[in-house]
């Protein structure tokens, strides 16, 4: 005869634990595999900021290469500066050099007679120039002239007044027009077709550059 068995156990309650022993399974694996996930993440990440970190550290060594480059560029810029400045200087010097030779041999030529200098100041391309003249039309002329030169230019007339003339008896009460004169040097010299005779100058003073003065100026202390 077949034997028959019979389950007296709950059976429901067997399926409900299983389903139980189920889920807390499910959840530790999900629990598991979440903090898997999370721990690989996290070293991909904390690799990708060692990286930058490492790169970050490269770009600073740099920039301050370049920073030390920059500064030696500025350095050798004001260097540079420095020296085009001190060129600049030379080269000024070396192209007015002759300057006083012209000025002073200008004056020579062009100073009308009846005109005597007391002093003659430079500065710069400006000249200022005291002098004592028989009357107003000497220095009208001395101003034409000046301005026709082709080693001076821009005459003004500062002042003009009688004073008493010098080194004349006090007794005889003799006066002479006193002016002040200032006028500009010019820097650049003139080519042969400007040089041009001008009123008072000697003969063939216009061909070539001035020469140098033939007498002394017409000064008086």
């Amino acid at each position: 005869m077949s034997s028959i068995r019979i389950n007296l156990l709950p059976h429901r309650e067997q399926k409900r634990q299983a389903r139980q022993r189920q889920f807390y399974t499910l959840m530790i694996s999900l629990a598991i595999l979440g903090l898997a996930v999370i721990a690989l993440v996290h070293g991909i990440l904390a690799a990708q900021i060692q990286s930058q970190e490492a790169r970050n550290r490269v770009l600073k060594g740099e920039i301050a290469k370049l920073d030390e480059q920059i500064k030696e560029i500025d350095r050798l810029r004001d260097q540079i500066q420095a020296v085009l400045a001190r060129k600049q200087v030379v080269e000024t010097l070396q192209g007015n050099r002759s300057e006083a030779v012209h000025l002073l041999d200008q004056l020579v030529r062009q100073l009308p007679d009846g005109i005597y200098l007391r002093s003659i100041r430079q500065t710069d391309a400006r000249v200022t120039i005291v002098g004592y003249a028989q009357s107003n039309a000497r220095v009208s002329t001395l101003m034409r002239n000046i301005e026709a030169s082709p080693w001076l230019g821009t005459p003004e007339l500062v002042e003009i007044k009688l004073v008493p003339a010098p080194g004349a008896p006090k007794d005889r009460n003799l006066t002479i027009n006193e002016f002040t004169m200032t006028f500009l040097v010019k820097r650049a010299a003139p080519t042969e077709a400007k040089l041009a005779p001008t009123p008072g100058a000697p003969a063939g003073a216009a061909k070539g550059a001035p020469a140098a003065p033939a007498a002394a100026p017409k000064t008086k202390a």
